[in-house]
């Protein structure tokens, strides 16, 4: 394979020849920086680990360097930090007992540029030599600038697959932005629960981030919890850890669907219910 970056990189932890290695995925995660996909797509991961016809591929596209940093990481450079943080994901990899890794090695200035062809292309090369079932990626409503530019690089790469060679599935998964906001009809839920271990072992990794000022580890098992806790109101808890994601699967199967309009319709949704509570309980002045 060759990416846009000479410097990309494709790692398969068990040894498997790399073609194989693609061919062997069903599902896919698809991000913008090292750790976010053992944040958001732990729910791939955790339903491959250790299964013989189930294997987790990982794509990051940026190199990292631009990651915040201080304590034991203050001094480095951006280049001794994009080293490191590439190091630290397939440690990761490792861990997660993933079916291949990619790492395309681009400058977030890169992603987030429409104009510049090299992200597409190298998704367009990734997902044409796989065919996941499932695919999670960053999901339109993230806060986050380079995700959001990753998750619509992934959908537009997707929409140009034959229909016949789309995922079933497509989600949106949160990060950047919490999407417990989602009518309880439209969130997809995923349950991560019962291997806590194995999360904390994927997140302990990030010794960079976690040690560096971001408390990524504490934080997204924060979030899983308080999902699990708060996502039914009438009855008692049914899962452990949930996170939650946006079914992204109506924008693949129909290229020409605005992606904009479809996300803002669960906006309008959610804008809808609070607007008829607010009216059904106001007292009359």
């Amino acid at each position: 394979m060759t990416f846009t970056n000479p410097s990309a990189s494709v790692f398969v932890p068990d040894g498997t020849p790399a073609e194989s290695a693609f061919r062997r995925v069903t599902h896919l995660g698809i991000g913008a920086h090292q750790d976010d996909l053992e944040i958001m797509a732990f729910h791939g991961i955790l339903h491959c680990y250790r299964k013989p016809d189930r294997w987790f591929g990982a794509v990051i596209g940026t190199s990292g360097s631009g990651s915040p940093r201080s304590g034991p990481y203050a001094s480095y450079s951006d280049e001794e930090m994009a080293a490191l943080r590439r190091r630290e994901q397939e440690q990761a990899a490792i861990v997660g007992d993933y079916g291949v890794l990619v790492q395309l090695n681009l400058a977030s200035a890169v992603v987030k540029d429409p104009g510049h062809p090299g992200l597409s292309r190298d998704l367009d090369l990734v997902l044409t030599t796989c065919r996941p079932e499932v695919v999670y990626t960053h999901n339109p409503a993230d806060k986050h600038d380079t995700h959001v530019a990753v998750g619509l690089a992934v959908l537009d790469s997707l929409r140009r697959l034959p229909a016949e060679r789309r995922p079933r599935r497509v989600l949106g998964c949160e990060v950047w932005r919490d999407l417990d906001w989602l009518d309880d009809k439209d969130k997809i839920p995923l349950d991560v629960g019962g291997r806590e271990h194995l999360s904390a072992g994927l997140l302990a990794v990030y010794d960079s981030q976690i040690a560096g000022g971001k408390r990524y580890d504490l934080a997204t098992t924060g979030r899983r919890r308080a999902n699990a806790s708060y996502f039914e109101s009438h009855g008692t808890d049914v899962y452990d850890e949930l996170w939650f994601a946006m079914d992204l699967t109506p924008v693949v199967a129909e290229p020409t669907r605005d992606i904009a309009d479809y996300v803002l319709g669960f906006i309008d949704a959610f804008r809808a219910d609070v607007a008829a509570r607010i009216k059904a309980r106001a007292r009359t002045r």
